[in-house]
């Protein structure tokens, strides 16, 4: 069993996933407002005026924002700045921004730990960004008015500027801020008491500005975790064992890598935090050397317990467990399953598995460790900087109030960088050599290492009435357990059948909207392959999986009963009990997809055909509505080829349009990438797939047409990154089933399966 250190020191104390969407959602962000005193001028120079930890207004007039969220090219720096610039009333040329550090006050007390993911950022930061930048407006107009001499009601706030039409004063920000006359401030309260702009009134959300991130990208100016220089800084390259976990080194040779010039050291690394095991890095002057010593390096290992272990000895185990009746816990139990399929007319079961995934964002994980004293500075881009942090303090031995994180922009996460096994060996190879060291993974050690999405193994079994109605469902999912493998209980959900704590984050999804009498959800923890392969969360996390089973199943029911599958689900989305509100959504969602692909109205070539799916993902507290059709042409031979994907997705208000549909595209397509052609395997206890010429994610010669359809109702907002994954794997296989009769229940789609499902 992996053991993971804790979150301490600068941790918050409720690092709750459930405080996180319930408490955002009820208050947004309670900011104390800290006072800032009038300055005379002629005594001091003017400082800038920082009405929150979040952002400060300087006295040229700039406004930097800083982001507590982790930018790996979905713009959300850029985001966070549209939002307060709408309530400060700043001009769009006024705004810039920063990335935080891991200092405690960006902590926030109602938001918890920095983290990105989930498609939570915009939708849990909206109105608490939007609370800084009014209250921010209003203590600039209250200073403003006492300046010019005139009541605060009579001034208005636009482009950085705040003017009187009665008397035709004005006075720009940067002049208000060097008055320093700035003095209001806002309890908690009063920050909640703050009556926010209409959707009517906005001026800037809405609006596709340009993304402050771009022109640094562009110019160079923006830094990731590959580009840190320091000076005397010393490289490290990993030697990982040939298992993915378990392995102990058991000796080291170096002669021949002392014959490399600049070769400094091999650190064996000592990992309490659990993260990485077998490793040893090399350390050299450049990275080429650290390279060159690395392959040099004779290292022999004990492999460990899982040097044998296999994806089909990981799948065989998942189906041992499920077929035991007091295996895992119950994530949902409602009604009394056993008792429906008993009276069902029809009962039919499925079987869905998913493989092993890998993320591969194209920066390779990296970080530079640096010790000045007693404080440890890392470098590094990464999404969760509180428990980041702390696995950095772990692996060098001190509290971690002792480390300082510089968080940089990202050359992609999607969920890897969650995970901090790249801080280790840059932390304990700068201790062992007394001097900086930046480790880069090459790309073999970033696929075979990865964080990966687990092997999935789904039973679904439904019961439905004389009429074709469900009205029993059993759903039971077995993976590897990736939140619960970072070691902070609050990440976990109490078991409805209080039998213990469950990870939701592999269950998430089946907890669907649709209304269904009885209905039973099981998480089982595979524990071999949770110690074999640990896991973490990809783009999508569970609704990745979950959904392939449901909507794949939905569909099938469908058919069952001889009914339309896009109006059976119209049927379940009743709205009642529980799901009311989410359900009508979902409906529109499908409904507009279905509209702007044309489904039902065209005449489609033989061998060509469109399948719906419909999804609430991420979670239900959080949940964002999309719906897509996949129109597909499926050869004799089984080759499959996507012509078209026509996603629709409800994001409440809209904050930016083109950023919305690139990330709707985006997604879109990575779920395609998932479901025709990602496949890792395991064997021997080790990944297989070592580059791209054996991970094979969607090349752009693959690439459908995408149409995406947003919906923009007012509503709270949604996330968007992640939901269209979910949707297009079971919109594909549905769509399969309708051109060829082939029922395919496994990801990735081969041609293969496909010809073996048209025969049968």
């Amino acid at each position: 069993m992996n053991k993971h250190v804790k979150v301490t020191g600068s941790a918050p104390a409720d690092l709750s996933r459930r405080s996180f969407l319930v408490g955002s959602a009820a208050t947004g962000l309670v900011l104390g407002y800290a006072a800032v005193p009038g300055i005379d001028s002629s005594l001091a120079a003017p400082s800038n005026f920082e009405p929150s930890v979040w952002y400060s207004i300087a006295p040229d007039g700039i406004v930097t924002v800083t982001c507590g969220k982790a930018d790996m090219g979905q713009h959300i720096a850029s985001t966070m700045a549209q939002i307060v610039a709408e309530e400060l009333g700043a001009s769009w040329k006024d705004m810039r921004v920063q990335l935080a550090s891991n200092d405690p006050k960006f902590n926030d007390p109602v938001l918890g730990a920095q983290i990105t993911g989930g498609s939570w950022s915009t939708m849990m930061n909206f109105e608490a960004m939007s609370r800084a930048g009014a209250a921010g407006r209003m203590a600039l107009t209250e200073a403003a008015a006492g300046i010019m001499g005139v009541p605060a009601g009579e001034l208005v706030v636009r482009n950085s500027t705040i003017s009187n039409p009665k008397s035709k004063k004005s006075m720009t920000f940067a002049e208000i801020v060097k008055s320093g006359k700035v003095t209001k401030t806002f309890t908690p309260d009063e920050l909640k008491a703050i009556k926010l702009k209409t959707a009517d009134q906005y001026t800037m959300i809405g609006i596709s500005v340009p993304q402050l991130d771009i022109p640094p990208k562009v110019n160079g100016t923006a830094k990731y975790g590959i580009d840190v220089m320091l000076p005397g800084m010393a490289y490290g390259k990993v030697v990982t064992p040939p298992v993915r976990y378990g392995a102990t080194v058991t000796s080291v040779d170096d002669s021949a890598a002392k014959k490399i010039p600049g070769f400094i050291k091999a650190v064996t690394l000592d990992d309490k935090t659990g993260s990485t095991s077998g490793w040893v890095v090399a350390v050299a002057n450049t990275y080429a050397n650290a390279r060159k010593a690395a392959d040099a390096l004779k290292i022999s290992y004990d492999n460990g317990p899982n040097a044998k272990l296999s994806s089909q000895s990981l799948l065989d185990e998942a189906k041992r467990l499920q077929a035991l009746d007091d295996s895992g816990e119950f994530f949902v139990k409602d009604g009394d399953t056993a008792a429906a399929f008993g009276t069902a007319a029809k009962v039919l079961e499925a079987e869905y598995t998913t493989s092993i995934n890998i993320h591969a964002p194209l920066e390779p994980m990296n970080a530079t460790a640096e010790f000045k004293g007693e404080i440890l500075h890392i470098y590094s881009g990464n999404q969760f900087a509180t428990r980041s942090g702390a696995i950095a303090a772990g692996a060098a031995g001190i509290d971690p109030k002792f480390v300082v994180m510089h968080q940089m922009w990202l050359g992609g996460g999607f969920g890897r960088r969650l995970d901090a096994d790249m801080m280790v060996p840059a932390v304990q190879a700068a201790k062992a050599v007394g001097k900086p060291v930046k480790v880069i993974y090459s790309r073999e050690n970033d696929m075979t290492m990865d964080y990966s999405r687990p092997l999935t193994f789904q039973k679904v079994k439904a019961g439905l009435d004389g009429d074709g109605k469900l009205i029993a469902l059993n759903h039971d999912v077995v993976s590897a357990w990736p939140t619960a493998r970072w070691g902070i209980p609050d990440f976990l959900t109490p078991s409805v059948d209080k039998k213990g704590p469950l990870d939701s984050f592999t269950v998430n999804g089946a907890d669907f909207f649709y209304s269904v009498p009885n209905h039973y959800v099981r998480a089982i923890k595979n524990e071999l392959a949770h110690n074999a392969t640990p896991s973490g969360p990809l783009r999508s996390v569970a609704p990745g999986w979950t959904f392939w089973a449901v909507e794949s199943m939905i569909d099938e029911l469908a058919h069952a009963a001889g009914q339309d599958p896009v109006q059976y689900r119209i049927a379940l989305l009743d709205g009642k009990g529980k799901n009311d509100g989410g359900a009508q959504r979902l409906r529109n969602t499908l409904l507009a997809a279905i509209g702007l692909a044309g489904y039902g109205t065209k005449q489609l070539p033989k061998g060509e055909a469109m399948g719906v799916a419909c999804v609430s993902s991420q979670e239900r507290q959080t949940a964002s509505w999309t719906a897509c059709v996949a129109h597909v042409a499926v050869a004799p031979s089984g080759e499959v080829k996507v012509k078209k994907l026509t996603v629709a997705t409800d994001v409440g208000t809209e904050v930016h349009p083109d950023n919305i549909r690139a990330q709707a595209e985006g997604a879109a397509l990575w779920g395609l990438s998932l479901a025709m052609y990602e496949k890792a395997t395991l064997k021997d206890g080790g990944i297989e797939q070592t580059n791209f010429d054996t991970y094979t994610p969607l090349r752009m010669s693959q690439v459908p047409e995408v149409a995406v359809a947003v919906i923009a109702n007012g509503e709270r907002v949604t996330g968007v990154g992640e939901p269209a994954v979910t949707v297009v794997a079971p919109a594909i296989g549905n769509a399969i089933f309708n051109a060829s009769g082939a029922r395919v229940r496994a990801l990735p789609i081969t041609p293969d399966a496909v010809k073996g499902a048209m025969k049968a």
